[in-house]
């Protein structure tokens, strides 16, 4: 029990350090738009400095694809469409249960607009407990508990990719009616080769109306996730292990490729920081971004690191207005060096309610019309979830597993046991003990 008399002798002095931060953060994000400015200028040359040292710098900076005061009003969507979205849960492994297992519960949604159909909202859940399921991590020194979290990111994108079949291709059409590609995947190829000037971010917007799809027009779709479509995590797991992870969601993805629906990762209040650390390379005092030599240890207090812990969301607040989004930028983090032709492009978009990440593919990043229509989706999923994608949001509630599902899965699995013959069965005496009190 929290003993909220002794809690509020401390609340005077952390509404002390909550204003002084408060001060720091602006005097930070100042610094931040004086380097910002600077950087817009100078673009061409930080590009050409950051690939030039990137073997040599020890902090993730993203690449920008477009000029960094780019904002671009969000097409409006179309009346027709449809949003795809999974998200997932589990019920860790415990020794104290009366059996050691654990599940997963991959919630999905499948929300049609505008065509007079019944929405998908289920879930599938999946028991693990064989000894290859529970003891298989640990001859890589993963915990069991962090080896079920990976499953599930796998069998999330898994689960996407199957709703996305079912609905057939949504682009398709379109994609093989202009040869494939898109006139943005072109537009932004040339950017990729060319970096000595960039063309109008405005020139490749289509109209911002768009039609009804005919009946014989493929409708506009969008595949949705919770959280970042880089995987951080795999960078720290050994390669057999990581093997049984990253290729089921990469060819996941494909097939999302091949039916043309567009797969997106939708970032709430994120902490990232890889657009910031871009305005680094000119914050630092030596002769080269050569952190090898300059910097080696980076969890020091080094000299470019003048706007820490500054995220890349606060300084967009300052840059974009309500439906609009900033530039593409190419994220360079190692991980991707394992995803082949499908690395991860990302912009932030201003919802209305937040500056938000929005992260994509290359495959949809390099199609403009594809990108455009997926954002004004995107857009319209946050107003009518009021702040947050009602899709993801749904999906969430469909995996998510309470505590009466808890006792009910425990329940079900006591009674199957007593079935098979077997004697003893029971929660260990600690957690019988823990779920109750008799002071």
């Amino acid at each position: 029990m929290l003993d909220l008399t002794k809690l509020a002798r401390q609340m005077q002095g952390l509404s002390q350090h909550l204003s002084q931060e408060a001060v720091a953060s602006r005097q930070r994000l100042e610094l931040a738009q004086q380097h910002f400015q600077k950087a817009i200028e100078s673009q061409q040359e930080v590009i050409a400095l950051q690939e030039k040292w990137r073997d040599r710098i020890l902090f993730a900076s993203a690449t920008p694809l477009e000029p960094l005061n780019t904002c671009i009003d969000i097409p409006t969507p179309p009346k027709v469409h449809t949003v795809i979205a999974t998200d997932g849960s589990q019920i860790a492994p415990n020794h104290h249960e009366i059996a050691y297992c654990y599940l997963l519960n991959i919630g999905r949604v499948v929300l049609h607009y505008g065509q007079n159909r019944y929405p998908i909202m289920d879930s599938l859940p999946e028991v693990f407990y064989r000894p290859e399921d529970l003891y298989m991590s640990r001859q890589w020194g993963i915990k069991t508990e962090d080896w079920m979290s990976y499953r599930r990111t796998a069998s999330e994108a898994m689960v996407l990719a199957e709703l996305a079949k079912g609905l057939g291709s949504a682009w398709g059409a379109r994609g093989r009616g202009a040869g494939g590609r898109g006139a943005g995947e072109a537009g932004m190829a040339g950017e990729e080769k060319s970096n000595s000037q960039f063309p109008n971010p405005q020139s490749s917007i289509p109209n911002p109306q768009y039609p009804v799809p005919s009946p014989q027009s493929p409708i506009p779709t969008l595949a949705m996730v919770d959280g970042s479509l880089i995987y951080w995590f795999l960078e720290q797991l050994p390669t057999d292990a990581r093997d049984r992870i990253l290729p089921p969601i990469l060819e996941a993805w494909q097939q999302m490729r091949d039916v043309q629906i567009p797969l997106m990762g939708y970032l709430s209040a994120s902490r990232n920081v890889e657009g910031v650390n871009f305005l680094r390379l000119l914050a630092c005092p030596h002769p080269a971004p050569d952190c090898v030599s300059y910097c080696p240890n980076q969890l020091e207090k080094v000299p470019c690191k003048v706007f820490e812990p500054l995220r890349d969301t606060a300084l967009w607040t300052t840059q974009l207005k309500p439906g609009q989004r900033g530039p593409l930028w190419r994220s360079n983090n190692r991980i991707l060096e394992l995803y082949g032709d499908q690395t991860i492009y990302f912009c932030y978009v201003h919802v209305g309610t937040e500056i938000a990440r929005i992260e994509i593919p290359s495959w949809v990043a390099e199609n403009t019309d594809m990108l455009n229509q997926a954002l004004g989706l995107m857009l319209a999923q946050v107003q009518k979830g009021y702040g947050y994608p009602v899709a993801i949001a749904e999906a969430h509630n469909q995996a998510v597993v309470r505590g009466g599902d808890r006792s009910r899965f425990f329940a079900l699995l006591e009674k199957q046991m007593i079935k098979a013959g077997l004697k003893n069965v029971g929660t260990s005496y600690k957690e019988a003990r823990k779920r109750g009190s008799i002071a």
